[in-house]
């Protein structure tokens, strides 16, 4: 393969929409040079790391793998690389999870095969492939080179970038390839599974580069205008940001939300033109590892909630503790005015510890107040 062969697929590879993660592990070191080499790689690449040491796997998977070269291990770290994929990447971008893992040439000489294990993660395609190496054939730094080559043909292609190149392999050196497809429902079931962390629905038009997200959550039975009417202003008093919805699947009080159920709610945001995000999370510092650096539009009955110590076991310390987590991340909670036991209340309201007050941002009741909840639109239609 020529070097002007490959730069242009890395080059192609750059123009695409998909951002990627990637996660390598013993082999395939050369690909991340060519492709941070290639101007515009920081629209591809949203994170790689480089696990060599058998200390750094282990922190990396949660657990000491059954065996740190094989394919269980590279779908294991794909998936992991894509859900922190789905966290980095800007909304509505597709996104990729690539794990690869290798056992190739080394100082001392392998008793067992040469070989590299590549696998990718979609939101609705899973791809492995295996490929043993002729063992003698090349050197540390040729097999490298190759399997370099082989991974940047697999992102290519599941970047979905025309045209194809071929890899320096043998034909004997024949890969051993395995996919799995999903629908819409697997992959709902994946989510409430706790597989994937959320899914993506980019029904905005707003074609913004914002990578801040402004986020309005809720259960959204029904989706009313005060709801969008919301999310506008707190996105103009952000200055700007990328304003979308987020749907939780798994509710603290309740039972998770039927697969029928999450797709229905969907829809409203479809007909609205909307993004949503369905996700697996209902507690807000949860959320705010989903989402970091985001700014989350809450009412004046959440506050109550948020800064009381009684929801957090009675324990102050314990409430501190979760939300200068939530701090941590970067993110931020625009605060409008609710009724609370009858009773209008602003964020002004509340006593927010004195370092915690900078991550709450006041919606003034004179630029949104709206009383009506999607309880009593529930009532008036008679689903009560």
């Amino acid at each position: 393969m020529t070097d002007n062969c490959l730069r242009a697929v890395i080059e192609a590879i750059h123009s695409c929409p998909t951002q990627a993660v990637i996660f390598l592990s013993g082999g395939a070191s050369q690909a991340l040079g060519w492709l941070m080499s290639v101007p515009g790689a920081s629209n591809t690449v949203l994170e790689s790391v480089v696990t060599y040491s058998r200390m750094s796997m282990i922190q990396l998977l949660g657990k000491v793998p059954a065996q740190a070269a094989s394919s269980q291990t590279a779908e294991e770290m794909a998936l992991l690389a894509y859900n922190r994929a789905l966290k980095l990447s800007k909304p509505g971008s597709p996104v990729l999870g690539v794990g690869f893992t290798g056992a190739l040439a080394s100082a001392r000489p392998k008793r067992g095969d040469h070989r590299f294990h590549v696998s990718t993660r979609t939101s609705d395609r899973f791809w492995t492939s295996t490929v043993t190496l002729t063992k003698g054939l090349r050197t540390r730094e040729q097999e490298d080179a190759v399997s370099s080559q082989y991974l940047i043909k697999v992102i290519a292609n599941a970047s979905k970038v025309p045209g194809t190149f071929v890899p320096d392999l043998t034909e004997s050196e024949v890969p051993d390839e395995h996919e799995k497809q999903f629908d819409e429902d697997e992959e709902l079931k994946q989510l409430l599974s706790g597989t994937i962390c959320f899914k993506v629905y980019p029904f905005s038009s707003d074609t913004s580069n914002a990578e801040r997200k402004i986020i309005l959550s809720g259960s959204f039975n029904p989706l009313h205008d005060g709801h969008l009417k919301l999310l506008e202003i707190a996105t103009s008093i952000c200055g700007g940001g990328y304003p979308c919805f987020e749907l939780s699947a798994v509710n603290a009080d309740k039972p998770p939300l039927e697969i029928s159920q999450i797709k229905d709610r969907v829809k409203q945001f479809e007909k609205a033109g909307k993004t949503v995000i369905v996700s697996n999370q209902p507690y807000f510092y949860k959320k705010a590892e989903l989402f970091p650096g985001s700014a989350f539009v809450i009412g004046a009955d959440t506050v109550a909630r948020l800064v009381h110590p009684k929801y957090y076991g009675d324990d102050y310390g314990k409430m501190l503790e979760i939300l200068l987590g939530c701090k941590n991340t970067g993110c931020t909670f625009l605060v409008g005015g609710r009724n609370v036991n009858g009773t209008f209340k602003v964020l002004e309201d509340f006593d927010i510890p004195a370092e915690l007050k900078d991550m709450f941002v006041p919606i003034p009741a004179e630029k949104f107040r709206m009383d009506i909840s999607s309880t009593e639109i529930r009532k008036t239609q008679g689903l009560l």
